[in-house]
């Protein structure tokens, strides 16, 4: 059964009540490219979703930590790692526990990570969201995040991309993760502000409609 609230405060005010209002959907999958804006959206999501018992996993930062644990990824680094750093084994363990946990209607559960509405193929009750970007914001915002020039971006993004996603078609079989096909939402970063991007997944989520509140609006 899809969570049940009624939201009367803003959020981080700390009053919650729950209703029977049910919302459309039991989890959100999010996926997306580096850089198009999986991270912000699951943290704004955080404020809304973790007082009624969500629970929030970001498939990149787990495995960075992995990554750098395992003694393949320096922590001083600012650059994210590459999922060919470990071994198919520890892919097949996340995404196979993920997609069990989230094939449970009463987990309530929000995932990001580049291939995570995939992962959530043909389960109904989980809302699967794709977030595309134009190629350019993608570069400036992961100089922005690493500290790093644009050229050393372009590179970094184009290897990792490249290692990556050769290393999941193999694995899975698959040559599109993110076909329009398996998504129920997607949303251009590109033309949809933070805050515009997170209204919309609220939306599709049935948050307003169940409980009134007013939609969150770009400062």
């Amino acid at each position: 059964m899809a969570a049940s609230y009624n939201r009367n405060m803003e959020p981080g005010a700390g009053a919650v009540t729950y209703t029977n209002k049910p919302l459309k959907y039991a989890s959100i999958a999010i996926s997306g490219r580096p850089g198009a804006g999986r991270s912000t959206l699951l943290k704004n999501l955080k404020d809304f979703l973790f007082p009624l018992g969500w629970e929030f996993f970001s498939g990149g930062d787990w495995s960075r930590q992995f990554s750098i644990q395992a003694g393949k990824h320096h922590a001083s680094d600012p650059t994210h790692h590459k999922a060919t750093d470990y071994g198919d084994e520890v892919d097949h363990q996340i995404d196979d526990a993920m997609r069990q946990k989230i094939s449970d209607p009463d987990v309530h559960m929000a995932i990001e990570s580049w291939i995570a509405g995939w992962n959530a193929r043909g389960i109904p009750h989980v809302l699967k969201v794709l977030l595309m970007c134009d190629d350019a914001l993608r570069i400036d915002r992961v100089v922005n995040r690493d500290n790093i020039s644009v050229d050393e971006a372009k590179q970094h993004l184009r290897d990792r991309e490249e290692a990556n996603l050769g290393k999941w078609k193999r694995m899975y079989g698959v040559s599109d993760f993110w076909d329009p096909k398996y998504y129920d939402l997607i949303l251009n970063t590109y033309s949809h502000a933070p805050k515009e991007t997170l209204n919309l997944v609220l939306q599709a989520l049935g948050y307003f409609s169940a409980n009134g509140q007013k939609k969150e609006t770009d400062s």
